[in-house]
């Protein structure tokens, strides 16, 4: 083994354990948000730290039934199918193969399996946990990439399974949502002057200016907490891609397959009908939107294509392999 080989699995581990990271720093971003929010809004509107209790409440039980049926509802949304692995039709044998060989890579039970008649090459993960997992795949992707591609394709959504990016999706995605609600309750409050009588009543018992303080401060949060937010979701998605690709190089030892998949997914000319903006966020190309390099933005919920085809040829340059013709 060369040194050059050698070298390669350091580049992808230092990958994932800097994407971990800053993904654990992001979630912990939107939990103090909440947590400020809740708080800042208890006491502008005199409930003290119950605004704080009411919030992680909130979350609570949002995160349960998301927990729960969130799969389904994406499924039913996604209109995908479910493959009879013990019988499946012979367009899908393949697919399912290499389902297996990258869950047997990754250690991880077998993932239900799911297919969208849609022409557009696409896939994406979902679930609460390894042994909750699905994977849907397009009858595109299965018809359009070879065996190489749809390993990495399929390696980066076993990677989303085993590094739990399903479960720091739907957690970003339930706090992130009880902001914008917490947020939304108390500009109603605000607004039906629920806030005016409360101060009134506080400024009688000689706490008003404080009081004051406080709600300009909860009106400030509750209108740019919503969209902090959505900013930290979007960057906590990036950060998770980037895991997942590096992941599945861990799986195929072929970062060119998936480079290759990469590109195949997005020069596609199809239009994947299913997906919407809720959705979008789960598939291994955003199908709503071809974000070009230099439009890389804040609220992108994946990383410009070219700059991922690029990190993957760099991992493939230090295994000693080369791009083939007209991947670079």
């Amino acid at each position: 083994m060369s040194a050059e080989t050698r070298r390669a699995p350091t580049t992808f581990y230092r990958e994932i354990d800097r994407n971990r990271r800053r993904s654990l720093v992001l979630v912990a971003i939107v939990i103090v948000l909440l947590g400020s929010l809740g708080g800042a809004i208890g006491y502008a509107t005199g409930f003290g730290w119950w605004g704080v209790v009411a919030a992680v409440a909130l979350a609570s039980v949002m995160s349960i039934g998301s927990y729960f049926a969130g799969d389904s509802l994406v499924m039913a949304t996604s209109a995908a199918h479910e493959l009879d692995v013990g019988a499946p039709p012979e367009r899908y044998k393949q697919l399912l193969n290499v389902v297996e060989e990258m869950r047997l890579a990754g250690g991880l039970p077998p993932p239900r399996v799911w297919i969208i008649d849609d022409s557009a090459p696409n896939a994406f993960a979902t679930g609460r946990d390894p042994e909750h997992a699905s994977i849907a795949a397009t009858t595109g992707l299965v018809d359009k990439l070879d065996r190489e591609e749809l390993q990495g394709v399929i390696g980066h959504e076993m990677s989303h399974i085993g590094n739990l990016d399903i479960r720091f999706a739907l957690l970003v995605g339930v706090l992130v949502g009880s902001i914008a609600l917490i947020a939304d309750w108390f500009l109603r409050f605000t607004y039906w002057g629920g806030a005016g009588r409360r101060s009134s009543s506080d400024s009688d018992r000689g706490g008003g200016g404080v009081q004051a303080v406080i709600f300009i401060v909860a009106l400030i949060l509750a209108i740019l907490a919503p969209l902090i937010g959505r900013l930290v979701q979007a960057a906590v998605s990036r950060s998770r891609e980037s895991l997942a690709d590096a992941s599945a190089v861990e799986l195929t030892r072929n970062p060119l397959g998936l480079a290759r998949a990469l590109r195949a997914i997005s020069s596609d000319k199809e239009v994947l009908e299913v997906a919407n903006r809720a959705t979008q966020h789960l598939y291994i190309v955003n199908p709503i939107k071809s974000f070009e390099e230099r439009s890389k933005s804040l609220w992108d919920t994946h990383p410009p294509i070219g700059e991922r085809i690029r990190a993957l040829e760099t991992i493939a340059g230090q295994m000693g392999a080369l791009p083939s013709p007209g991947t670079g």
